[in-house]
């Protein structure tokens, strides 16, 4: 017999150590900032674009391990005040845990805008699960193309949150 996950009100929840170190594990360690993939921003640490100061990052630059946790760290609270501000329905640790993750990648805007956050305000929990696989696009290349060799790991990704999501109902 399969359980109802819990679900709390989103001002309730704060990212989890799970969901920190899931987050950190997809996006690496790199010490030395570059452009990860066609048309992106220079990026350092663990897939960070912008300092902790608001800045971008800079092609070149350097950060330790122990600065980008920091670093990371100040761009997930500020991310977690953005989702609190539009997600309105209940989710459970891991609900919310995956959409933290999805709103480092993606950003605060396209997230409120998400057919995601759609679906989790209406309690449409399947389908919000669902929708996770509409992002699969980088630099206007569909990731999800056989073979593709540019930004396969967008769309695996995608594919990952949607497993995991449906795996929590």
């Amino acid at each position: 017999m399969k359980l109802t996950p819990v679900r709390l009100f989103v001002g309730t929840l704060t990212l989890s150590a799970m969901g920190l170190a899931a987050t950190a594990l997809h996006e690496d360690f790199v010490g030395t900032a570059t452009i990860p993939t066609k048309n992106d921003r220079c990026t350092n640490g663990f897939g960070s674009t912008f300092k902790e100061d608001g800045s971008p990052v800079k092609c070149g630059e350097t950060i330790t391990p122990p600065q980008a946790i920091v670093r990371a760290l100040t761009h997930i609270a500020k991310d977690e005040a953005g989702i609190k501000a539009c997600v309105t329905g209940a989710l459970s640790q891991k609900e919310y845990d995956l959409l933290v993750d999805f709103t480092y990648q993606y950003g605060v805007a396209a997230t409120c805008k998400s057919s995601i956050v759609r679906h989790y305000n209406a309690g449409n929990y399947a389908q919000a699960c669902e929708a996770y696989t509409q992002y699969k696009y980088s630099g206007g290349y569909d990731c999800s193309t056989p073979g593709n060799r540019i930004c396969a790991g967008v769309y695996t990704r995608s594919l990952a949150r949607r497993d995991a999501c449906k795996a929590a109902l």
